[in-house]
């Protein structure tokens, strides 16, 4: 066992994006010690950093690697920079939301797992909310029917089935299951398969990078694999929450984003203006019903 900038080095690393996340980040790091026997190095990228400030002190403290940024660069950007400051001998890479608390063994549950198989390419824990419920994060990877019928059919008609192949709710969510994608909320992904696509895609600055990063892993040739018998509490996206309506527009642009990439060259053209089209509208039905419910 070696030690980075303080940090010990091993099997797993675990990297995860703050943007003014000191109050949840002690509970998800105070969460890692009891989630794996293997010793861990831990990388902060820091979207929002204050020298001195509270993420740097709750880094020192936990012996993580605090890393400023030099500018928001998005969850992805800063999730690129911080696998990359892990060491070279780092075979998996737990991506992490801050404000996701671990349960203990999830990691080495997650591991055993992933080492069955080597065409593992990523493998997610079952995601609750704080509530105790069970959030959908192994789904398919949206298909041209599934994307159309989703957006323009949600907020009408939830139970519509392009929305229920969508969102991939099954019976029995506690099986271990493959998937298109899982929630970049939390997932262990092999770094060697991590590096070899290339890492998240800097054209979604947030949202839709975990289902693009799935989706070329599975081009790859690599299995997303979803494994209830890990677990960890996700308390909902604190940095979001005061700007909804802006989050809502940045949500539909990175669904855009992802099915232009999908749907590319110029035979697909059409699909593009209808995806376009149909993801604008459902934005601004959305936002229009924010904005009463703020009267």
């Amino acid at each position: 066992m070696t030690e980075v900038d303080g940090a010990r080095t091993g099997r797993v690393g675990i990297v995860t994006v703050s943007y003014g996340s000191e109050e949840v980040l002690g509970a998800f790091l105070e969460s890692l010690p009891a989630a794996s026997a293997h010793p861990m190095t831990v990388v902060i990228a820091d979207n929002k950093p204050e020298p001195g400030g509270p993420v740097q002190e709750l880094a020192e403290k936990h012996g993580a690697i605090w890393l400023p940024m030099d500018n928001n660069v998005g969850y992805g950007g800063g999730m690129n920079a911080g696998v990359e400051r892990l060491p070279a001998d780092t075979e998996w890479v737990l991506v992490s939301n801050p404000d996701v608390a671990l349960a203990p063994g999830s990691i080495d549950s997650l591991l055993e797992t992933a080492d069955e198989d080597p065409a593992i390419g990523a493998i997610g824990p079952a995601v609750y909310n704080s509530d105790g419920t069970l959030y959908p994060s192994a789904r398919a990877v949206p298909s041209l029917r599934t994307g159309v019928g989703h957006a323009m059919f949600f907020n009408l008609w939830p139970g519509n089935p392009w929305s229920r192949r969508y969102r991939n709710d099954w019976d029995g969510a506690q099986s271990r299951r493959d998937a298109g994608w899982l929630s970049g909320s939390c997932q262990l992904v092999r770094k060697s398969a991590f590096d070899e696509v290339g890492g998240f895609d800097p054209d979604y600055f947030m949202y839709f990078e975990d289902v693009d990063l799935g989706y070329r892993l599975g081009k790859a040739g690599y299995r997303n694999v979803y494994q209830p018998g890990a677990s960890v509490t996700h308390t909902g996206a604190h940095s979001t929450t005061t700007e909804s309506a802006r989050m809502i527009s940045v949500h539909h642009d990175s669904a855009r984003t992802f099915l232009n990439k999908k749907y590319s060259g110029p035979l697909m053209w059409p699909v593009r203006v209808t995806l376009t089209m149909g993801l604008s509208l459902r934005s601004a039905l959305i936002r229009r019903r924010l904005n009463k419910q703020g009267d």
